[in-house]
């Protein structure tokens, strides 16, 4: 699975140089060189340049129309399972490889940066859902209801033991970075069908209207303001690394005050990149722990 040697067409005309070409190369930002190609081969796909500006007002449009049946019958269509399966179904059948390589990692980034959050904070114990998917199946056992939920689970439980203590957040004496993964994750290939066009943000326009129907008001807005923890679960790591330069690079910030839901798709692509931006300075770090570990 080698999306950076797809981009090896991208050439440099001097009079006409590649936006993309430009991106890929650039190294400002800290972001793995695979899941960097992956969103850009997405980013610029036909996909995303003449589905998504006629999938994305439809989709917002839809969900103020499901608000309003849930006005009066709150719960009535609610099914995690079959949101899943849909899910499951669209990613497999519809979705590009890229695509899917970037939903699947995400689960591992996340469940890897909580893991390193815990490891890094004395006598705080979590108990979260393991979420290190292979393949598209094993999302089928709600991975996405539970990936939100290991976010608030997480930052209520570890809050809580701290408040009981009188701790906080605060660098170690040692930085554990065992649970950071420096290379690529167990991902199996992904289905590449003439069918598996759909870009990313198109797929997660597609997706949240469905997210709104087919979960609770609850479940709903709870995986809408997850998105504003990216600046919550950030200020933890820069406590524990004792710096904050790679705060700049979040934009869903603020979690008291969070955004409409009608924004969600385009706000779960900045917490994708929020993620693997702070994946990428943990995993830096970790190298350069080892090179003074090995001197």
């Amino acid at each position: 699975m080698r999306f950076s040697n797809r981009l090896d067409f991208l050439k440099y005309d001097q009079r006409d140089p590649d936006p993309w070409l430009a991106l890929y190369l650039d190294r400002s930002i800290q972001l793995d060189d695979e899941a960097k190609a992956a969103m850009l081969l997405s980013m610029r796909s036909k996909s995303r340049q003449f589905l998504l500006p006629v999938v994305r007002p439809l989709a917002r449009l839809a969900m103020i129309v499901i608000q309003l049946i849930k006005i009066v019958v709150p719960n009535r269509f609610t099914s995690s399972r079959l949101l899943h399966r849909l899910i499951y179904w669209g990613l497999k059948y519809f979705v590009s490889p890229e695509a899917n390589f970037l939903i699947v990692r995400h689960l591992h980034i996340g469940s890897e940066i909580l893991a390193f959050i815990a490891s890094n904070v004395p006598g705080v114990k979590t108990e979260l859902h393991r979420l290190r998917p292979r393949n598209l199946e094993d999302l089928l056992d709600d991975f996405f209801l539970k990936h939100d939920l290991n976010l608030f689970n997480f930052v209520i439980q570890l809050n809580g033991q701290l408040r009981e203590r009188g701790g906080e957040v605060e660098p170690p004496a040692q930085i554990d970075f065992d649970c950071i993964t420096d290379g690529p994750f167990p991902i199996e290939e992904f289905p590449c069908r003439w069918t598996n066009a759909i870009d990313a943000q198109t797929a997660i326009e597609i997706y949240t209207p469905l997210y709104q129907l087919f979960l609770t008001d609850n479940d709903f807005w709870r995986a809408s303001n997850s998105l504003q923890l990216d600046e919550t679960v950030a200020l933890y790591v820069a406590r524990i690394l004792n710096e904050s330069h790679h705060l700049g690079l979040l934009n869903n910030k603020h979690p008291i005050v969070p955004l409409s839901t009608l924004a969600a798709g385009f706000r779960l692509m900045l917490h994708g990149l929020a993620a693997e931006t702070l994946h990428a300075t943990l995993r830096e770090q970790k190298r350069r722990s080892m090179r003074q570990t090995s001197r």
